[in-house]
């Protein structure tokens, strides 16, 4: 079921599924019981882009907390709950606008039933999650090994345990660390359900490794029109999260906004610090709300060409810079003056 056909769900003051904007997630990675810590940081990933932020819930104490954070954030809450439904229960009179369960490990049917209930009650949609680490034995032993269509059937027998309670306000989220057996679990489940899908490649690694995996495992989903949210899991600070998955959506074309800095590969033509100078551009653009291109070029022979497919480039010489639009010449600068003169156009791009 690709996201157009998906069916609408709604969580705290967002709609997923049914062609509705696929939406940027994250999860806290403070104490939840740490009420000051876990708003400080979740304003901040809001700051940065976050749509729907997700939190541990171990104990009680973190349970009760969500009352208190829900009222000091302005995104949807998403509980994280194991093994025990009270838990669940607890979370969601706390507020939470969605919960996450994996009911294979809540326990018996009559307490599976129990959360259900108070989802029902409150109508509180309830994620599904099944993950490659967690697969049923019979089901490894079905397939001889973890495989997709394991995952699949695993989540989908979670499901049906809901929608024969007579409950069917679910997200479903089925994930691997393994990127092309996720991608093709969730080739496989797209056909086989109408519930949006939350897709992310899980325990994807530190930031270079998460992020290759991530980019690779959510591009091929992605594009072939399959997931409703994501979560780009790193080993890193959640706000490096928001930002590699806003250039995921940005690159496939499923999200406007923001710049976009390309920059050319060094060579031995390079006279300035070409390096420093892309990731200072980057750094610089964070604030600035325009939806454009911009060009970092190390060197003045091929630069203005290059840069000639986006909106304003620079590109270094030695000691001087050059400012470039729609590859045109338009500025000669010290070098030192660049970033300056960059960050002047672009503050001033709508006059």
């Amino acid at each position: 079921m690709y996201r157009e056909h998906t069916k609408v769900i709604k969580i705290g003051n967002k709609k997923i599924g049914g062609g509705n904007p696929v939406l940027i997630q994250s999860m806290t990675n403070t104490r939840t019981d740490d009420v000051e810590a876990t708003v400080k940081q979740i304003l901040e990933l809001e700051a940065a882009g976050c749509e729907i932020i997700r939190c541990a819930v171990p104990d009680m104490a973190a349970a009760e907390a969500l009352s208190e954070i829900k009222k000091q954030i302005h995104i949807p809450l998403v509980a994280d709950i194991h093994f025990d439904y009270r838990l669940a229960i607890a979370a969601m009179e706390n507020g939470a606008d969605k919960i996450r369960i994996n009911p294979g490990n809540i326990g018996s049917r009559e307490r599976i039933k129990a959360v259900v209930d108070v989802a029902r009650e409150r109508n509180i949609p309830i994620r599904v999650g099944v993950n490659s680490g967690s697969l049923e034995k019979d089901l490894v032993e079905k397939y001889h090994g973890v495989t997709a269509e394991g995952l699949v059937e695993s989540a989908l027998d979670k499901v049906k345990i809901i929608e024969d309670m007579g409950y069917d306000n679910l997200v479903i989220s089925i994930k691997s660390s393994d990127v092309m057996m996720c991608a093709r679990a969730h080739e496989l489940i797209a056909e086989k359900t109408k519930y949006p899908l939350h897709v992310g490649i899980t325990e994807a690694g530190t930031l270079y490794s998460g992020n290759i995996k991530s980019a690779v495992g959510l591009g091929i989903i992605l594009s072939q029109g399959i997931g409703d949210t994501i979560r780009v899991s790193l080993t890193g600070a959640p706000l490096e999260e928001i930002k590699s998955a806003k250039r995921i959506l940005k690159t496939l074309g499923l999200r406007k906004g923001g710049i976009e800095v390309v920059s050319c590969p060094t060579c031995g033509r390079t006279r300035i610090d070409l390096i420093g100078l892309a990731n200072q551009v980057e750094t610089m653009v964070q604030d600035i709300p325009l939806d454009i291109k911009v060009a970092v070029m190390g060197c003045v022979v091929n630069g203005p060409g290059e840069a000639k497919e986006a909106d304003i480039g620079i590109a270094g010489g030695v000691g001087v810079g050059l400012l470039i639009k729609k590859g045109e010449i338009i500025k000669k600068v010290p070098e030192d003056q660049l970033l300056d003169t960059l960050r002047e156009e672009l503050l001033h791009w709508e006059e």
